[in-house]
């Protein structure tokens, strides 16, 4: 092959891009060492994203690179179809011990579109064997992301998905929890009644508590701009759901494993989920893994003989992997060994502080919301009104172009959020220069 690295753009088809854009300049990526990467033509890029949310660890890692290499030299597959392997095994341990409560039986997965596939599947085949068959249908919320698969993205909310319709029977969408901007015109977090929990109660009550099966959230809504619900939202919501006998799903594939500056996203919250879906940051990106873990009484429904139909019937050729699941109990180490976690809490309250002060500094910032190492930057025509700008003046994609061109930056964003989020080993130093380079690119946007 003759082509140059640059012209094999050609032939590749890449996430949620417009293609004919990429290809006037396309990034490519070719090696990375803690929170930076360096491409093809020479540029250093700081990735203030983690990718996708995804690289805890950062690029590179020496531990876990060793162990992945005598991992290879032992075992590189294995069908679950069969049986199982140590390094699986070894993990679903791993993740009971983490996890809160009774989250005790994992079902191994590749991605976390799967996990949140599986979670829904599973809630329903458990409402069958426990004798309620009719309970189907499934609450989740507007502007929700759970995956791209069809039933993640029946439960998802986010408006593109309308180009994929029609959508599975039984979904039910909600009001986010957006405090910025309450849709039940409360004041703000500290001053409200929770109506939007309420809400949900209201919807199992009128879809029929007999009918409803389970309620997934993403207890940081990223998709939708890093909402940041109170924690009386998600107290409120276990105890509607434990009311009418529906199980909680919490879809951590984003907030899990530090992410938040807790191992996940319920720890945060002190709330139990039934059901809690893994992915993204349980390999730091080294490779494809993902995890459903259920409590005791769910995975208790499934423990049958295999001729009576009670075992799960759900399954993924790569799930269990052995080698992914190496790399998962060596980031678990890692994670550990470095002190991550405590890590991103603190350097959680360093974001906080220096994105309070690009928020004083320009008045187009109405809000700065998150905890740990995922935060969102709302950006606002009027802070007083809170109107935002109109779409085809929207400040935020403006911000990430001038970001990545003259910055070296790597964000991500909707029309009117800007996301950060690091990786957990990010430094003060990082933060603070990340921080700078926003604020340099927020000032040529303005002035452009």
């Amino acid at each position: 092959m003759n082509e140059s690295i640059t012209d094999l753009v050609k032939h590749i088809w890449l996430d949620f891009q417009q293609m004919a854009e990429f290809e006037k300049n396309p990034l490519i990526v070719k090696s990375g060492e803690g929170i930076r990467v360096r491409t093809v033509d020479g540029r250093e890029l700081i990735d203030a994203i983690s990718g996708a949310v995804v690289t805890g660890l950062g690029y590179r890692n020496a531990h876990v690179e060793q162990v992945m290499k005598e991992q290879v030299d032992k075992l590189l597959f294995w069908p679950i179809l069969h049986g199982t392997t140590e390094p699986a095994l070894r993990l679903a341990a791993r993740l009971a011990e983490l996890l809160p409560g009774d989250l005790n039986r994992a079902f191994l997965l590749s991605g976390g579109s799967e996990a949140t596939e599986c979670a829904l599947k599973m809630s329903r085949q458990y409402h069958i064997q426990t004798g309620n068959p009719r309970k189907y249908k499934v609450i989740s919320r507007y502007w929700a992301y759970h995956g791209s698969t069809k039933g993640a993205l029946s439960a998802s909310g986010v408006a593109d998905k309308r180009k994929f319709d029609p959508f599975l029977e039984g979904y039910v969408h909600a009001l986010p929890p957006y405090c910025y901007k309450c849709p039940f015109g409360q004041p703000g977090p500290d001053r409200c009644h929770l109506e939007c929990a309420d809400q949900i109660e209201r919807m199992i009550q009128m879809e029929g508590r007999d009918t409803v099966a389970a309620v997934i959230v993403d207890p940081v809504m990223a998709a939708a701009g890093v909402l940041v619900p109170p924690k009386g939202y998600y107290r409120r919501l276990r105890e509607i759901c434990d009311e009418n006998q529906v199980l909680l799903i919490f879809d951590e594939v984003l907030t899990g494993f530090g992410r938040l500056g807790e191992w996940f996203a319920s720890d945060y919250y002190e709330v139990l989920p039934d059901i809690i879906c893994l992915g993204k940051g349980i390999s730091s990106g080294f490779m494809p893994l993902a995890a459903t873990v259920a409590r005791d009484h769910v995975a208790a429904a499934f423990m049958g003989r295999r001729d009576d139909d009670v075992h799960f019937l759900h399954g993924n050729t790569f799930g269990g992997h052995p080698l992914a699941c190496a790399t998962g109990l060596a980031v678990i180490d890692e994670l550990e060994r470095l002190d991550l976690i405590s890590n991103s809490r603190r350097m959680g309250e360093r974001f906080r502080a220096v994105l309070g002060g690009l928020a004083d500094e320009f008045e187009c910032i109405g809000d700065v919301r998150g905890a740990g190492m995922l935060w969102g930057v709302e950006l606002v025509q009027d802070r007083l009104t809170k109107r935002h700008f109109p779409k085809d003046q929207a400040l935020a994609p403006r911000v990430l172009t001038h970001a990545l061109r003259d910055e070296g930056l790597i964000l991500r964003g909707s029309q009117h959020v800007i996301q950060l989020a690091p990786p957990l080993i990010a430094t003060e130093a990082d933060i603070d220069q990340i921080a700078e380079s926003l604020r340099r690119s927020m000032r040529s946007a303005l002035a452009a």
